[in-house]
């Protein structure tokens, strides 16, 4: 194992694009964080191409995953959780080449979890529930049960990265081992879905219901990231103007899905404005 913290440490230091460098090596019990491999290298580069790089390798019968990804794709990686395993690959792993303390400085950004950024994943994780729930409230009442169940499973996991961030932590891959110490709620209505010995139906029907009640009463903490950003101006925004927002544009979300629901629950307000002088169509545009 030193030989090959040595080899690719003096490797990397002399590539002139590498950033930084982290050496993952959680053991056989944990390998499934990186894939199946013996080690990960994780390489950060300023390089534009070739982004997403993947090489395995062998050596000293240690099998070797390197991947190579751009400093943006990693920081979109962090915020929008792409990658579930890159949190935990940033903070467990060994860093072994730092150029400018650019990784450092990511490190100690997540272990401190700011509320900036809680907030931030805590709207994405928000606007992918709404959607999974949303789509197993309209599979249901189709009739198609078995499509409105596995929605609202995955919707349920969405609930539970929220509930974790809500308590200052990152979710992490197996997330129901963190929910279960964090909110017994959350974790009864999962193994309720799962095993009750209600029909299929009856579960789903009473996930739902608990979501609505639970999780869209929260609203207003979940889309506190949006909302100031609504409420940083006093002209009302229009659909475009949110997309493009310098922070809004960095996340992944449904904008126009989750400020339907934020006007129909009159946390937001719709303001009409004609368009060109054309007082036959109205662009609708949205403040607080």
């Amino acid at each position: 194992m030193d030989a090959i913290r040595s080899y690719f440490t003096g490797h990397y230091t002399r590539h002139p694009a590498v950033v930084s460098a982290v050496m993952v090596n959680p053991g056989e019990s944990n390998n499934q964080w990186i894939d199946g491999f013996d080690i990960l290298m994780l390489v950060i580069t300023e390089l534009k191409q070739p982004t997403n790089h993947t090489s395995h390798y062998s050596k000293d019968n240690y099998r070797i995953q390197e991947r190579w990804i751009h400093k943006d794709g990693l920081e979109s990686w962090v915020l929008n959780g792409e990658n579930r395993n890159i949190i935990q690959w940033i903070l467990q792993g060994e860093l072994i080449v730092d150029q400018n303390g650019y990784l450092g400085s990511m490190r100690q950004a997540l272990s401190s979890f700011p509320m900036e950024l809680r907030e931030k994943k805590m709207l994405i994780e928000f606007t992918h529930f709404l959607r999974r729930y949303m789509q197993s409230k309209e599979y249901l009442a189709n009739g198609e049960v078995f499509d409105a169940y596995s929605n609202i499973l995955e919707a349920l996991h969405h609930w539970a990265r929220i509930v974790i961030i809500q308590n200052g932590a990152h979710p992490e891959v197996t997330v129901w081992n963190q929910v279960h110490q964090i909110n017994p709620g959350v974790y009864k209505l999962y193994e309720e879905l799962l095993f009750s010995a209600e029909t299929l139906e009856q579960r789903v029907k009473l996930v739902q219901l608990a979501a609505e009640f639970s999780v869209l009463t929260k609203m207003r903490e979940c889309c506190a990231f949006l909302l100031r950003v609504i409420s940083s101006r006093q002209e009302p925004w229009s659909a475009s103007e949110l997309k493009e927002h310098v922070e809004l544009g960095e996340l992944h979300i449904d904008l126009s899905l989750v400020l339907r629901k934020l006007t129909k629950r009159s946390v937001i307000k719709e303001v009409m404005e004609s368009t060109d002088g054309d007082l036959s169509i109205m662009e609708v545009k949205y403040t607080l």
